[in-house]
């Protein structure tokens, strides 16, 4: 299969074979309309050339997405739900919070949640948190 400067090469090729007269109108026409093929020709050459390295850089960066979300979607990896796609939110140490100021849910983990305040990151309102550890390790305090 030929490419499209080939054939515009194979076209060049033909007209000059016919030995038209170089002073003739129609000769200067058909030259001049195969000089704006050849120059499209390479424009496509080009094109496709830039398009193969365009390809290849997003197939790397789409590579690199992949990585980055398998890194931050690990939580759902250990899911013990039944389900086959899991959106759901069965990590035991996250909790979600309606912020009573603009009505945002957002999720905590365990940690900020024991810390007993945090921000919301919708509208900075200072979320506060009166929460009583259950765990062993707390009752032995009390």
């Amino acid at each position: 299969m030929m490419t499209v400067t080939e054939k515009v090469a194979y076209l060049k090729g033909l007209v000059e074979g016919l030995d038209f007269d170089k002073d003739d109108k129609e000769t200067k026409v058909i030259n001049a309309v195969l000089d704006v093929l050849e120059d499209l020709a390479l424009a496509v050459s080009d094109l496709d050339d830039e398009m193969v390295v365009v390809t290849e850089q997003l197939d790397a960066v789409d590579e690199d997405l992949a990585d980055l979300e398998e890194i931050f979607y690990e939580e759902y990896d250990d899911c013990d739900c039944d389900c086959d796609d899991c959106d759901c939110d069965c990590d035991e140490d996250m909790y979600e919070v309606e912020c009573p100021n603009c009505g945002e849910l957002i999720y905590f983990d365990e940690e900020i949640i024991l810390d007993g305040k945090a921000d919301c990151p919708a509208c900075g309102e200072v979320l506060e948190f009166d929460c009583e550890c259950d765990c062993d390790c707390c009752e032995d305090e009390e």
